[in-house]
């Protein structure tokens, strides 16, 4: 697309305007999606649009209206000794597949970011929320169109399975994919595509509690990174605690209580909280929930004895997207950011921030769990990539 950026930021400008005057119409796709799914479905509060949050999407995609766009920008230069000019520079993706599930707000966001990157995206929404979907695009459609672009640098997919096939298979017009979803689409598209994919794994997230911890500090930490918004991928899933602070368990769940929080709880701390906790929120935790992306509010805890044995436990069980530690042992503290393997690790603060407005992104097209070209929220720049210009006067090779 070979569009000015005065014209790309007006474009923006005009679908947050556009999707704020069409509340009434989305809400009322969406909820006809939302007649189809059982309330106590864990993707049914991702499906959901509200007028808050639609007001929330006109909200980043005006930010990343307002950003500087990484295409044309100079990564690298250099001049050789035979007088060649080399530069490095950021150029757009190109053709951006987008697979995802029960998440009308990635179709915002996706075009968005793409539009700004000049890049052209094709979405493949689930049936789950085909209504929400198809309204959205449309309403973007059309505002392409007021601005005389072509609509299609926007293009929604059918939800059939086939069409999934086909875009895994699209070597020639796609040039990258990008799952969003559960652990099971993930894999599917990672075995099956033909297209080369990032992978924005699930998120099983753990926040430990040191020895060390602040009890203020953490009650607020942990009861935000797991109640906050329960169905999203930067939820909270097990809390580890030291032994030795065992004794503050009783106030670091009270607030969870509060959320109706469920708890599975090792032996430890079971015992520690049993006559505190509410008896129909409390189970004794299994083996299978050590590890266990829950995506409602659910949440194990595992005790502990030291920082050694945290660390172990989330090498063993974490998929890479968000861990955390609350301490105040400045050496646990380090040790703990410099031994996690995962795309954002956290000291004394919530996991809730692993977003892509939240980095200042703008909006994200997905969190990437991988270590190939991009890692964690992605936004502008991780969905551009590079080319060499070599400039020369008449130079020939030897």
């Amino acid at each position: 697309m070979n569009l000015s950026e005065v014209t790309i930021k007006k474009v923006l400008t005009d679908l947050a305007q556009a999707a704020i005057e069409s509340i009434p119409s989305l809400l009322k796709a969406n909820q006809k999606d939302l007649e189809r799914m059982d309330k106590d479905d864990p993707k049914y509060d991702r499906l959901m649009l509200t007028e808050t949050r639609i007001k929330d999407i006109a909200s980043d995609i005006i930010n990343v209206a307002g950003l500087n766009s990484p295409v044309g920008h100079v990564i690298s230069e250099k001049t050789l000794d035979n007088e060649l000019h080399l530069f490095k520079v950021r150029v757009p993706m190109g053709v951006i597949g987008i697979i995802y599930e029960a998440r009308p707000n990635v179709s915002f966001d996706v075009f968005s970011l793409c539009f700004k990157t000049k890049n052209a995206c094709i979405l493949k929404g689930s049936s789950d929320a085909e209504y929400s979907n198809t309204a959205i695009t449309s309403l973007i459609q059309e505002v392409l169109e007021k601005n005389g672009i072509n609509k299609n640098v926007v293009t929604l997919l059918p939800v059939d399975r086939s069409a999934t096939t086909e875009l895994l298979n699209a070597r020639e017009y796609v040039d990258i994919i990008i799952p969003r979803g559960s652990q099971n689409l993930i894999n599917y598209v990672r075995d099956n595509a033909k297209v080369p994919t990032i992978e924005t794994g699930a998120g099983i997230v753990h926040i430990y509690f040191d020895e060390s911890g602040d009890l203020t500090k953490g009650s607020e930490i942990i009861c935000n990174s797991k109640t906050r918004r329960v169905s999203v991928c930067n939820a909270l899933d097990c809390l580890l605690v030291h032994e030795n602070r065992l004794v503050d368990l009783k106030e670091i769940t009270t607030p969870l209580a509060k959320k109706e929080t469920v708890i599975y709880a090792d032996a430890q701390s079971f015992d520690i909280i049993k006559q505190s906790y509410p008896s129909a929120l409390l189970f004794h935790a299994e083996e299978e929930h050590f590890g266990t992306e829950f995506l409602s509010n659910k949440m194990a805890i595992k005790t502990v004895r030291d920082l050694t044995e945290a660390l172990d436990h989330i090498s063993t069980h974490s998929s890479k997207h968000s861990e955390a530690i609350v301490a105040e042992d400045t050496n646990a503290i380090e040790k703990f950011l410099n031994s996690v393997d995962a795309a954002a690790v956290y000291a004394n603060t919530s996991t809730a921030f692993t977003d892509g407005a939240q980095f200042g992104l703008g909006a994200e097209i997905g969190i990437s769990t991988q270590k190939l070209h991009a890692r964690g929220p992605m936004a502008l720049e991780e969905i551009t990539t590079y080319k060499w210009i070599v400039k020369g006067d008449g130079q020939v090779r030897a």
